[in-house]
């Protein structure tokens, strides 16, 4: 999700990063620009993104259904290390109705936070839309994980854990790791499903996303992720003991 006038700031950044190692990459805009973007004909605005990810995802039923198992939302400032996704997801069947991301609790009782970025199956894409077209959902509210989290609940699609520490992040990889969150978002940690873990122990090993990216940042932990290789270290990650 994206807009024209963050192409030069945010999604350009994307586009040279992460985005790279997608299968499919679709960016979605009010309106249609050169950059390429998908132009969702929607008002701008924060109190439009509930209704521009319908229609999104709304395209994507229509358009590209058959050509993924798994679909992901995420915003212009969430970094994504897809390889870990790819893992997480593999131990899921994309032809049950289940959801993957981090888990809010005040307002969805399954639990839901948008930031980060969430995963959908093509099962859970499939009732999304079924849940529109029989009127069981709708457009009721401008918090789009809120909307979108209680229309999952109600078309029985059900959160997929991962067992273990978060790999979907709320705040960019520094304020994660050296508990720095600001004092006006402090409040968010009272949202968490599962009791928060402050500092290093806050993220896994197969972190999946953070979110509130800088162009910078995002330059910078794609490096440390892909270039970066400390001479005679051994990667202690084993998947098959986790």
């Amino acid at each position: 999700m994206t807009g024209p006038e963050y192409m030069g700031s945010r999604t350009r950044h994307i586009r040279a990063t992460w985005a790279r190692r997608c299968n499919k990459v679709l960016f979605m805009s009010s309106v249609q620009t050169d950059f390429p973007t998908v132009g969702l004909k929607t008002s701008k605005g924060r109190d439009e993104l509930y209704w521009k990810t319908i229609r999104a995802f709304q395209y994507i039923h229509q358009h590209h259904l058959d050509e993924a198992d798994w679909f992901l939302k995420t915003d212009d400032d969430t970094f994504v290390v897809v390889e870990n996704l790819r893992y997480v997801l593999s131990r899921f069947d994309p032809e049950k109705p289940l959801y993957l991301g981090r888990r809010f609790k005040p307002t969805v009782k399954q639990g839901m936070s948008g930031g980060p970025g969430y995963v959908l199956s093509k099962e859970a894409l499939r009732r999304f839309i079924r849940g529109f077209d029989t009127e069981n959902c709708t457009n009721f509210s401008d918090m789009e994980d809120v909307a979108l989290g209680k229309c999952l609940e109600m078309m029985k699609v059900e959160p997929a854990d991962v067992k273990g520490t978060q790999t979907f992040h709320v705040f960019p990889s520094d304020y994660e790791l050296v508990r720095q969150l600001p004092r006006s978002r402090r409040g968010f940690l009272l949202y968490e499903y599962y009791d928060p873990t402050e500092g290093p122990g806050c993220c896994s090993d197969l972190a999946v996303s953070f979110h509130h990216m800088d162009g910078k940042q995002m330059y910078v932990l794609d490096y440390l992720i892909y270039h970066l290789q400390p001479y005679g270290y051994k990667y202690r990650f084993n998947p098959h003991l986790n």
